[in-house]
């Protein structure tokens, strides 16, 4: 039996310890491990609220800012119980719940405050892993930059030394965020925290802000083995950014591209999780008007009062009687997701034009920048047919997967984007951008509908034609858009074809040895 550690900010298979992707990636690939009989242990911060009615396992006394501290580590439950997985949080006081879905911070000083509470988040795992509390380990499995700082204290911390007797493989979820601070002169600064630490800056510098530490790269650089989450999204991160019309490598290219000569760099595609129970049919806007009912109970901006009844009043006439035609997004509200929206109001107003034409709406949901919500509220208050749901809720997310009729997903870049698989899981064609993950699991008029361009205005422009075609066939080509949608539910991205490529490629289970650097 191989023991595994899974080291991440976010984790499903817990309650209230996901904003996006990665909770379900940490949710379901431990899952798979252990159906192969091999054990996973899982940690992720407690966020001041986690660790509630867990139970204390350890006291880690652990040294910052030269100081000694004492960090804790609960066992938690989770949400199913499965053999062979232990899920943990790390407590302490400094490891505060975020702004954004109670995990992350939005700061003015970007990464403040989330530099803060994952080195000490990684510093009492390396103590916990030292300590042999989760066992003889095999493999430890980092995930974005808020656990890279692990290799940090592996390379240049002597009382963590052992950790090089390790395997460590890195998860790329998203480039685009680096976790990016100073070495000096900030409380969340490198030297302020590890002072009695000798590290070399060039290793750990960030290439374009030349007096900051780029905790991103630092994953690629000093882990084992390193993936991106789909094959294509490797291929475009090899290659520089050129904003908007190209997403690539956001500066660490170079990193990357010696990773890969290395052969240290792999793309393996995230799967889905097809094992789920029913989600009953037709309870879209129930579900929305249950939700908004809980919310205003509670709500004490008038403001946001105000728009939750905005919200459900546009939703009442189709408790009665569902639209004609149901397109629907979930996602954070930030710039990949939306910025065709932010830059181009107009093409989500044409959209909705389209829509209304055929008796259709728009429903998204999601939390996120001020800017691009304050966006999405006045349209909401332009337009009819527009249901924006500024909310987090699992219960509407499922029913959007289950009831819409064209999932839509405009990401400027996607990694790999979990949201199409899961609305294809369920007979859903998508209309997405044909980059990074979505090329790999979206085929245009086959499973779906995708647009690219090779300038920003070609994207726009064909986005909205893509829109278009889609409703076309859908009003025009019956036969055409049902096939469509039984070649979208017959697709299937599982987590077993994915985890095969994890044992073989990061694990090297069944591939060739590690050698520590």
């Amino acid at each position: 039996m191989k023991n595994f550690l899974f080291v991440a900010s976010e984790n499903d298979a817990i309650a209230n310890c996901k904003v996006g992707g990665v909770g379900d990636v940490i949710r379901d690939v431990p899952r798979q491990i252990s159906e192969r009989g091999d054990r996973v242990h899982v940690v992720v911060p407690s966020y001041s609220r986690l660790h509630q009615n867990g139970k204390l396992v350890a006291t880690l006394n652990i040294t910052l800012k030269g100081e000694e501290q004492e960090a804790y580590l609960y066992e938690v439950k989770g949400k199913e119980e499965f053999d062979n997985i232990t899920h943990y949080v790390v407590h302490h006081p400094e490891i505060k719940a975020g702004n954004l879905g109670g995990v992350y911070h939005h700061d003015e000083e970007p990464f403040f405050n989330d530099v803060v509470k994952y080195t000490i988040f990684c510093t009492a795992v390396a103590e916990a892993i030292k300590n042999d509390i989760f066992g003889e380990l095999d493999i430890v499995h980092l995930h974005d930059w808020h656990s890279s700082m692990l290799l940090f204290l592996r390379r240049y911390h002597t009382e963590y030394s052992e950790l090089k007797n390790l395997r460590f493989v890195y998860c790329i979820h998203n480039l685009a965020l680096q976790g990016i601070r100073p070495f000096n002169n900030s409380y969340s600064s490198l030297h302020s925290w590890f002072p009695e630490v000798e590290f070399k800056e060039e290793e750990l510098r960030d290439p374009r802000y030349r007096d900051c530490f780029n905790l991103m790269a630092l994953g690629i650089r000093f882990a084992d083995a390193v993936h991106t989450v789909s094959p294509s999204y490797k291929q475009d991160v090899l290659l520089p950014s050129d904003a908007p019309e190209f997403i690539g490598g956001e500066g660490l290219e170079n990193d990357l591209k010696q990773a890969d000569r290395e052969d240290r760099f792999h793309g393996i595609l995230n799967g889905s999780n097809y094992h789920t129970k029913e989600v009953k049919k037709g309870r879209l806007f129930p579900n929305i008007a249950t939700t908004i009912f809980r919310q205003l109970q509670n709500e004490t901006d008038r403001h946001k009062a105000e728009f939750l009844a905005h919200t459900g009043e546009k939703i009442v006439p189709y408790l009665k009687k569902r639209p004609k035609f149901i397109s629907a997004s979930v996602a954070r509200l930030t710039e990949q997701k939306f910025y065709f929206f932010k830059r181009s109001p107009e093409s989500l107003l044409n959209i909705l034009d389209q829509l209304e034409e055929v008796g259709g709406i728009y429903v998204l949901l999601g939390t996120g920048a001020p800017d691009y919500e304050e966006l999405l509220r006045k349209v909401s208050y332009q337009r009819k047919n527009f249901i924006f749901m500024n909310t987090q809720c699992e219960a509407v997310v499922n029913s959007i997967y289950r009831d819409s009729d064209l999932y839509f997903m405009p990401s400027l870049f996607e990694p790999c984007g979990i949201s199409q698989m899961l609305a294809m899981r369920n007979g859903q064609p998508c209309l997405v951008h044909h980059t990074g993950g979505l090329k790999d699991t979206v085929q245009h008029v086959h499973t779906g509908f995708a647009f690219d361009g090779k300038t920003y205005d070609e994207k726009v422009y064909n986005m909205v034609e893509s829109f278009k075609e889609a409703l076309h066939l859908f009003e025009n080509e019956k036969n055409t858009w049902k096939q469509i949608q039984v070649n979208a539910r017959k697709m299937r991205f599982t987590w077993k074809k994915s985890v095969d490529e994890y044992y073989k490629l990061l694990y090297a289970f069944n591939g060739p040895e590690f050698k520590v650097a």
